[in-house]
């Protein structure tokens, strides 16, 4: 069976970031578990509701049923893949990479130059407006929205995009030909015919509830920067920023009255450093290009940036440069090292070393 078809295997098996799959696949390899999901002698042993899984619901059903919604499955090998997901290999624990994603769209997803805006789904007047703002105006400035198509600040930043003719993406819980919510089934179908729909499950899947904390990896990694308007001190938007910020990527958040529940945190999140203060696109735009994101052209995946190449340069090959020190030497904002940093270690041309930081390799040209 071809590679393709073993991914859809092991996503049909089980959850995303199943670990005992994670594990198994790191011993065994991707061919040999999906053949022992589906019953294959010879294969290590795996837990018997993967088998069950797949007898409920199998390859061909799934390609078929895709087929119905027009989506296609799409794998790292492939070349419409978004390079962006690869960087969730680097992450711990290891394998956050997707076996592969729906999509329902209009050619392949561009994703290269994306910025991912997420919130409160019982959002105020205030944070819609905010939100519509943001998805227009970086829309209108090249930049690709995604999001969760969630009620509140996730719909409003799709529309702002879909206002002015701009890309966007939606990364659904659920199977990429299902509806949910409900009452947003026009503007799925209007993000299907005018950019795309994205997600790990088959079609027809159900929403459920753990499904949503687990794609949220996928928003935060197809985003140069997570942006979060308005969030609960528990909100489930402020868990992509947490991915955002572990993934290199910049992590914004916009204030809000400070009286409001709804932005408690957001505040929280910029207090603590977890996230930079911002309060238009052109702020979001001045922090993706302090990381040199702004200089990432159509077309192109999620390369090392220029920031990143940049902070290389001035790494010692030996005795290890402290972020302070690399700070005063760049004369650049903290975050913007630590996420170069970051990106620089998932790729292998950085590495902690005798309390600092050191440069292994070349970079590729």
């Amino acid at each position: 069976m071809s590679a393709s078809r073993d991914r859809l295997t092991l996503s049909l098996a089980a959850e995303p970031l199943d670990a005992r799959m994670r594990e198994l696949v790191s011993s065994h390899g991707v061919a040999a578990v999906a053949g022992a999901c589906r019953g294959e002698s010879g294969a290590p042993a795996v837990p018997q509701e993967w088998v069950d899984r797949l007898v409920s619901g199998g390859v061909e059903a799934a390609l078929e049923a895709g087929a119905e919604a027009g989506a296609r499955w799409l794998v790292p090998s492939d070349r419409a893949w978004p390079a962006a997901l690869d960087d969730l290999a680097g992450l711990d624990p290891p394998g956050s990479v997707p076996w592969g994603l729906w999509v329902r769209g209009q050619g392949p997803p561009r994703v290269d130059r994306a910025v991912s805006v997420v919130g409160a789904r019982s959002c105020t007047t205030y944070g819609a407006e905010v939100a519509g703002d943001l998805g227009a105006d970086l829309a209108d400035r090249g930049w690709t929205v995604v999001s969760g198509a969630a009620y509140g600040i996730d719909a409003c930043a799709h529309r702002g995009a879909l206002a002015v003719a701009g890309r966007t993406v939606a990364v659904l819980a659920c199977g990429v030909d299902v509806a949910y919510p409900a009452a947003h089934a026009a503007l799925l179908d209007r993000i299907g015919d005018e950019g795309w729909i994205v997600g790990e499950h088959p079609p027809g899947a159900p929403p459920l509830r753990h499904r949503f904390l687990t794609r949220n990896r996928i928003i935060a990694a197809l985003g140069a920067g997570t942006v979060v308007v308005e969030a609960a001190p528990r909100s489930g938007s402020l868990n992509t920023l947490r991915w955002a910020d572990r993934l290199g990527r910049a992590s914004m958040a916009v204030p809000g009255p400070v009286l409001s529940q709804q932005s408690q945190g957001t505040h929280r999140a910029v207090r603590e450093g977890e996230a930079v203060l911002v309060g238009s696109a052109d702020d979001v735009a001045e922090e993706l290009d302090g990381l040199g994101w702004d200089d990432v052209g159509p077309g192109a995946a999620l390369p090392l940036t220029g920031a990143a190449r940049a902070l290389h340069g001035r790494l010692p090959r030996e005795g290890g440069a402290t972020v302070g020190e690399l700070v005063s030497m760049l004369d650049v904002p903290l975050r913007s090292v630590r996420a170069g940093l970051n990106l620089l270690e998932r790729r292998g041309h950085a590495r902690r070393a005798d309390g600092g930081w050191i440069a292994v390799g070349a970079l590729p040209a």
